[in-house]
């Protein structure tokens, strides 16, 4: 078991939802979240003062699943988010120790589903 986190830019979100799901891929968390990285961020004037933005937006998406699904979800999002531009983001991949269902009791793999 596997916690796939998959840092990107908004606007590729549901790019990247279509390929997940053609790749049976359908539960999946997503936060708004604000990084900084290669981009550095830009400056912009407000009210005449100049100011440095080096967080910018970006969507985080979590996904548990199954080993055998680690490589066709890391796939399915690199073919949604990729642009081949500085920003496209960071896929994480982390070891899940143990998962249990709440509603059922049940652990491991079948808790995934």
């Amino acid at each position: 078991m596997k916690l796939i986190i998959a840092y990107m830019q908004p606007h590729v979100l549901n790019d990247v939802k279509q390929e997940l799901y053609r790749a049976d891929v359908f539960k999946m968390s997503v936060t708004n979240a604000l990084g900084c990285g290669q981009q550095k961020g830009y400056t912009e004037q407000f009210r005449g003062v100049e100011m440095e933005v080096n967080l910018l937006k970006k969507v985080r998406v979590e996904i548990a699943v199954n080993d055998n699904f680690v490589k066709p979800t890391v796939d399915a999002i690199i073919r949604g988010a990729r642009s081949g531009e500085i920003g496209d983001g960071k896929i994480f991949i982390l070891p899940i120790e143990e998962t249990i269902r709440i509603r059922t009791g049940e652990t491991g793999a079948a808790a995934i589903g």
